[in-house]
């Protein structure tokens, strides 16, 4: 079995990127960063995602010798000029917190009519081996709502609806959710680039 390693804690994104994995690289057995000795994870100091991406996933390579994918993804609102962007897990301060994110951008967005709460998400997924490093990235439009909805995902769904539906990302079946994702498609275009580099 080939090993990868995915530069995060994050248990739902790790289950979220192993389910969207599992089908187009099968017998690739994905870690997580509790999986591994720890190192210093550096900070992530880029204004883009594709920056942060190649930070996480270089010290990854770096400190275990391990292909390594790393993600940054997060959501811009039209109305905010782009923000919270790269900025999104930590947009009400710190700690993390996706309750007190989504209250502080539904108090943000309290005056916005309907029209105008367009957004998107973001994702950007780095690739990083001993023979080089890939960026890869994919989008997922759609618009704010008023009130959170749903039990499942995580960090903006409950307030996210992809263009076309009436259900928030919370509300999806995660198979659905995934075809849609930001990093669904990110991480089905660079499934081809990873099984090449773990072929070669």
């Amino acid at each position: 079995m080939t090993q990868v390693l995915l530069a995060t804690r994050n248990i739902k994104k790790l289950a979220e990127l192993r389910r969207i994995l599992d089908p187009l690289l099968p017998g690739l057995e994905v870690l997580g960063l509790d999986s591994v000795p720890a190192y210093d994870e550096p900070p992530e100091t880029e204004p883009t995602f594709e920056g942060n991406a190649l930070i996480k996933a270089r010290a990854a390579v770096a400190a275990t010798r391990l292909p390594s994918l790393a993600d940054d993804s997060g959501l811009c609102v039209d109305a905010l000029g782009g923000m919270p962007g790269v900025l999104s897990a930590r947009w009400s301060g710190s700690p993390k917190d996706d309750r007190r994110n989504n209250e502080l951008l539904l108090a943000q967005l309290a005056d916005v009519p309907d029209s105008r709460r367009g957004a998107h998400f973001a994702c950007a997924v780095a690739f990083c081996h001993p023979g080089g490093e890939d960026v890869v990235t994919g989008e997922m439009p759609g618009r704010i709502i008023r009130e959170m909805r749903g039990e499942g995902g995580f960090g903006y769904d409950v307030l996210f609806v992809p263009d076309g539906y009436d259900l928030t990302g919370a509300e999806m079946d995660p198979g659905l959710k995934d075809e849609l994702s930001h990093r669904g498609k990110s991480l089905r275009a660079v499934a081809p680039i990873v099984a090449k580099a773990l072929a070669g």
